[in-house]
């Protein structure tokens, strides 16, 4: 690949062969992948050939190696013109999100009962690769109820207040969900699931703000200095799994009928207009409604356990998902066109006066959530005008090592004795599952974020630091 650098945070990747667009990677030198290390360029080259793809494959500043797509990636396709949508520029944890809550209590206050919340916090939330779940819903009418409604269904039911669904992407649902799409065994994963984190790199996090960068849009977001905040990282669990893994079956059968073909085969697709591409999009609106519910059902969890502890409340910042495909209106060669817009481990961020902002978050602009892993900060950012990138934004520091090559370099028992020397308190669900994400496996998240914002993708608002996690 003939790679050019276009500015300080933006890197080329030269049309050739079959792509139809170039490969844009917003990146610094440091943080750009290596061609032999990490296959991710070589995706986000095989993105730009698929049908229909306008502008460019972009890849965000923590891309790596996924499934199909980079994770990072971001690609849209006219829908007027056989854009694809496809299972891979989506993800296996369809909806996977972002959560931040503020509460009422500073750093100083958490401290002093910091191992009496941790420990309640750690046998609230459900976590790891097993059942278990906040709501063990009484059968397949109730989840389908919650794959129609979201977080707004939960709401409904008593499980939070109305409040939360303005500070939520979408209104807390996701339209176009048809739950008679989804396939039993989905529906049987899905069934004992809500409320969980799962495992791998999710978490649930206590934080405080350590640094305010925008003090009016902070103030806007909740947030200021030693104000301690809940930040949860889950998605869809294996609902949502099962539900890629349909379609990607289902895609690779119809692409020949299409006349469809790909470099990848992990890079199924088919028209978004197709009875197959309308198929897998309300199907994947089903998952994330339940992706948002279930971060939904562990905010009330952390919500009681904060309320015990210390007699407070958690506000949603806000709640945004970083694994989905959606339709929106972009302008393209200067008009207005309908695409699918995927956005693989990349972050929706709107920029200050779009319209569907709550009022009171409008003249700031959208949250834009972008966790470090453990021991590491994450950070608060907002949207901004001008996004090259179809209004994203990255969704995380980006992985440096697997996991295996993470697990081989420290036990998660000396892992968990660093992070507690360090402040930090760590409920884990394995030795493991700790060691498999340790903060050497990721890249350096403040690297990542200036590289984000210097692209034009965001605006730094608030740097958090942890205080205690419980891990998946």
């Amino acid at each position: 690949m003939e790679i050019t650098r276009e500015g300080p945070y933006r890197y080329r990747i030269e049309r050739r062969g079959a792509m139809r667009v170039p490969g844009v990677v917003f990146a610094s030198a440091d943080l750009l992948p290596g061609a032999e290390a990490d296959r991710s360029l070589r995706q986000v080259a095989d993105v730009a050939t698929l049908p229909g793809i306008v502008r460019a494959s972009f890849a965000m500043p923590d891309v790596h190696w996924g499934y199909g797509f980079a994770i990072g990636g971001v690609a849209a396709t006219d829908t007027a013109a056989g854009g694809v949508v496809s299972p891979g520029g989506v993800g296996f944890d369809i909806s996977c999100g972002v959560r931040l809550l503020a509460a009422g209590l500073d750093r100083d206050a958490f401290a002093a009962r910091a191992g009496t919340l941790m420990d309640r916090l750690g046998a609230a939330i459900p976590r790891g690769l097993g059942r278990g779940a906040v709501w063990h819903l009484p059968g397949r009418a109730e989840l389908e109820r919650v794959l129609a409604g979201g977080a707004a269904y939960a709401v409904e039911r008593g499980h939070g207040v109305p409040r939360d669904l303005a500070r939520c992407e979408d209104l807390g649902v996701m339209s176009g969900a048809d739950p008679g799409l989804v396939g039993a065994r989905a529906e049987e994963r899905g069934l004992g699931q809500l409320g969980s984190l799962g495992s791998g790199n999710h978490f649930a996090e206590v934080q405080a703000v350590e640094r305010v960068y925008d003090p009016a849009t902070a103030e806007a977001f909740g947030l200021r200095p030693g104000r301690v905040c809940f930040m949860i990282h889950c998605g869809s669990r294996g609902l949502g799994h099962q539900i890629c893994t349909d379609h990607v079956h289902a895609m690779q059968t119809a692409m020949p009928r299409y006349g469809i073909d790909v470099p990848d085969r992990q890079l199924a697709c088919v028209p978004a207009e197709s009875p197959e591409g309308r198929d897998y999009l309300a199907s994947m609106a089903a998952a994330a409604n339940y992706g948002r519910a279930n971060r939904q059902l562990l905010t009330e969890a952390a919500r009681r356990a904060f309320a015990a502890v210390h007699g407070c409340d958690l506000d949603l910042v806000y709640d945004v998902s970083h694994n989905l495909a959606k339709i929106e209106t972009h302008p393209v060669d200067g008009e207005p066109r309908r695409l699918c817009v995927h956005r693989k481990g990349a972050t929706l961020a709107l920029p200050p006066g779009h319209p569907v902002l709550p009022p009171d978050l409008r003249a700031a602009g959208q949250p834009v959530l972008i966790p470090g892993t453990m021991g590491t900060a994450s950070y608060v950012l907002t949207g901004v005008p001008g996004n090259p990138a179809f209004d994203s934004a990255c969704h995380g520091a980006g992985r440096r090592q697997s996991r295996h090559q993470a697990a081989r370099s420290v036990h998660g028992r000396d892992l968990r004795e660093r992070l507690q020397a360090a402040g930090i308190a760590v409920r884990g669900a394995s030795w493991r599952g700790l060691a498999e994400e340790a903060p050497a496996a990721y890249k350096d998240i403040d690297a990542v974020v200036d590289a984000a914002e210097g692209a034009g993708l965001c605006r730094k608002v608030a740097r958090l630091v942890p205080l205690g996690v419980v891990k998946g």
